[in-house]
C-alpha cells in the first residue's frame, strides 16, 4: 500500500490544514503538483470532505511538523498493521456486461484451436468458470449449437500477449511430461509473430501424388513384350482373296 486510502480527500485536508507545498501533497496522495493547486484554488474536488490522515493512522503529526519546515522533505506513509496481510481477491477476471455475452464463443475458439490449454488458462484468459469450459467441452452447453468460435482477441476479452503466454506455457507443460506433439499441434503452439515468421511446409497435391511410385514400379521390358503380343492391324481388317469371279458368277 503505497498511497493513502481516499487520497483527493487527504489532499483536500493536507491543503486545508497545513502549510505543505503542493508537490509535497502531491507525492504523499500520488497526484500531480496541479491537480493539488487546483484544489487550492477550488477549482479541484469542489464539495469534497477533508480525510484526516492523522486521525485514520496514515501519517504523524510529527511527520506533518517536519514536512512544513522543509520543503524537500518527503512525507512517508504510515505502516499500519491492519492493512497488511490483504491480498488481491483471486477469481476469475471481471468481463463487461457488454462481452459477456461473446465469452462462450472464445471458449469455443479456445476449447477448438488449442486444446492444450487447461481449464484453469481459458478461465484467466476470458473470466468464466470451469464448468462452462467443461460443458463447451463436451458440447452439453445450452446453447451449443447457435455458438460459433471467434477469437478471444478479437472479442477484446484478453490480448495477445496473455494468450501467446498461455500457449508457451503449455507447450513446456507438454515438452516436460513427455506428451508426443505431432507437427500440426507445434505449429499451433507457436506465438503470432513465430507463426507468421514461420516458413510454410512444401506438400505434394493429391493430384499428382503417387504418380512417381507408379513409374518406378512399371518394367520397361514387360512393357514392350506386351506391345509386341498385340494382333497387327492388318490381320484383324484384310479379308483372304478366296473368292474368284467364276464363285462370284454362281
Amino acid at each position: 500500500m503505497d498511497k493513502p486510502i481516499m487520497a483527493k480527500a487527504t489532499a483536500v485536508w493536507l491543503v486545508d490544514n497545513t502549510t505543505l507545498t503542493f508537490k509535497q501533497i502531491a507525492d504523499f496522495c500520488g497526484m500531480h503538483e496541479l491537480e493539488v493547486q487546483g484544489i487550492a484554488d477550488g477549482d479541484v474536488a469542489a464539495g469534497v470532505k477533508g480525510f484526516d490522515p492523522v486521525a485514520n493512522n496514515q501519517l504523524t503529526a510529527e511527520d506533518i511538523t517536519r514536512g512544513e519546515a522543509d520543503p524537500a522533505y518527503k512525507l512517508k506513509l504510515k505502516f499500519n498493521p491492519a492493512a497488511q496481510g490483504e491480498e488481491k481477491r483471486r477469481g476469475p477476471r471481471y468481463t463487461p456486461l457488454s462481452k459477456r455475452q461473446d465469452r462462450p464463443n472464445a471458449i469455443l475458439w479456445l476449447v477448438k484451436f488449442h486444446p492444450e490449454l487447461s481449464d484453469g488458462q481459458i478461465s484467466k484468459l476470458v473470466g468464466t468458470t470451469k464448468p462452462t469450459i467443461q460443458s463447451i467441452r463436451d458440447r452439453t452447453h445450452w446453447n451449443i449449437q447457435q455458438m460459433q468460435p471467434i477469437d478471444p482477441v478479437a472479442l477484446g476479452l484478453c490480448k495477445q500477449v496473455e494468450l501467446d503466454a498461455a500457449v508457451q506455457k503449455a507447450a513446456r507443460k507438454d515438452v516436460s511430461t513427455g506428451a508426443a506433439i505431432s507437427d500440426e499441434e507445434r505449429r499451433k503452439l507457436l506465438s503470432t509473430e513465430q507463426s507468421l515468421g514461420a516458413e510454410a511446409e512444401p506438400k505434394m497435391p493429391t493430384a499428382i501424388s503417387g504418380l512417381e511410385t507408379f513409374s518406378l514400379s512399371g518394367n520397361d521390358d514387360e512393357k514392350d513384350k506386351e506391345e509386341t503380343d498385340l494382333p497387327d492391324a492388318d490381320s484383324l481388317f484384310n479379308l483372304p482373296d478366296d473368292e474368284t469371279e467364276s464363285d462370284r458368277d454362281d
